[in-house]
């Protein structure tokens, strides 16, 4: 279903765009971020991430969705340099990922969880928290709060807002935590208009998620379920396409799961019974060891390279420009309810 016209922007982290321009786009991707589940595989260095992000611009994409999430050393001013250095349309996440991520002293454990909704708002409408350690407990954190001091560690407030809510849930589990997060997820779209995005972990749970998001006033095209491919099930995709969900296939390379050619197989299946319009692709590389860029591999520009010719191949172009260019622009599409923030370049 299609936006309100005119009037709906994808929100970037160097202002708001038109849908139309963000060209060829990689939906999911890590730039800067650190985890506990990734131990030593951190994405710490602005320049190495910008050479990875120039390497898959100069394949053919234009544009990318940066889904770090709050509390996993996101850096919106780090992403935001990259942005205007490469020259890639960038949208950042806001968000919590799932419970795994962040282990029993986070801080994010001590804060009411009622707060979540309204650290997702101002993301979204006013600005990102630059704080990036994800493994400071609240006695550490900086008090050098804003006006707003009942949102938690907000230590450092910037002018470059998200354009999508990141969630995530476990395999075949949604824990209390997570629950919270899916509601607060929903409350901020209310709010704001802003997509969702879900990591299903190994494609679990898509009902589910789907379930509590729709229960709370999320509908299922404002959703889109991450990892889908994990479970290469074309009658699963279809049902959930057919339902006016968006697929993230992000699983190429990961020879470990599935080789290529079963997600190809999958994706050109659930095209033909009527889910074209609802396929995306990402490359979730998101570890130094697999970036070209940190003397990793396969790199960030695999999907370009090697994946998106072979769609090409045997799905066709006309199917191929529907899954990088006309489905992520009408999913990342919003109309915002606020206007633009001062200090905020809006590109045109």
């Amino acid at each position: 279903m299609p936006l309100a016209g005119d009037q709906s922007i994808v929100r970037t982290v160097l202002g708001d765009i038109s849908p139309a321009e963000l060209g060829p786009t990689d939906v999911h991707e890590h730039l800067l971020h650190s985890s506990p589940l990734l131990p030593g595989d951190d994405l710490d260095d602005v320049e190495r991430s910008l050479a990875e992000v120039v390497e898959l611009r100069d394949a053919g994409i234009s544009a990318l969705v940066e889904l770090t999430t709050i509390g996993l050393c996101r850096d919106p001013r780090g992403v935001a340099e990259i942005a205007r250095r490469s020259g890639v349309r960038i949208v950042l996440a806001t968000g919590i990922h799932r419970q795994a991520h962040y282990p029993p002293d986070h801080w994010i454990h001590s804060v009411d969880p009622a707060l979540y909704a309204r650290w997702f708002v101002q993301d979204i409408l006013e600005g990102c928290d630059a704080t990036k350690t994800f493994e400071v407990k609240p006695s550490k954190v900086s008090r050098e709060f804003t006006d707003r001091a009942d949102l938690g560690p907000v230590a450092q407030p910037t002018e470059i807002r998200a354009g999508v809510i990141k969630v995530g849930v476990g395999y075949w589990s949604i824990s209390p935590f997570e629950r919270r997060v899916l509601d607060a997820a929903a409350q901020a779209h209310l709010e704001t208009g802003a997509p969702i995005v879900c990591h299903l972990e190994l494609g679990t749970a898509a009902w589910e998620v789907l379930g509590i998001l729709s229960a709370a006033g999320v509908p299922h095209h404002r959703v889109l379920l991450a990892h889908v491919d994990r479970n290469p099930d074309p009658g699963l995709h279809s049902e959930l396409a057919a339902a006016g969900a968006y697929l993230g296939y992000d699983g190429m390379a990961r020879t470990k799961y599935f080789p290529d050619s079963v997600l190809l197989e999958c994706l050109l299946r659930v095209a033909a019974a009527g889910g074209a319009e609802r396929l995306t692709l990402g490359g979730d590389v998101a570890r130094r060891s697999a970036f070209h860029a940190y003397g990793g591999m396969p790199g960030m520009v695999y999907l370009a390279k090697r994946f998106v010719p072979r769609l090409r191949d045997m799905g066709g172009q006309e199917l191929a420009r529907a899954i990088l260019v006309s489905n992520p622009a009408r999913f990342l599409a919003f109309v915002p309810n606020n206007p633009p923030a001062a200090g905020v370049r809006v590109e045109s």
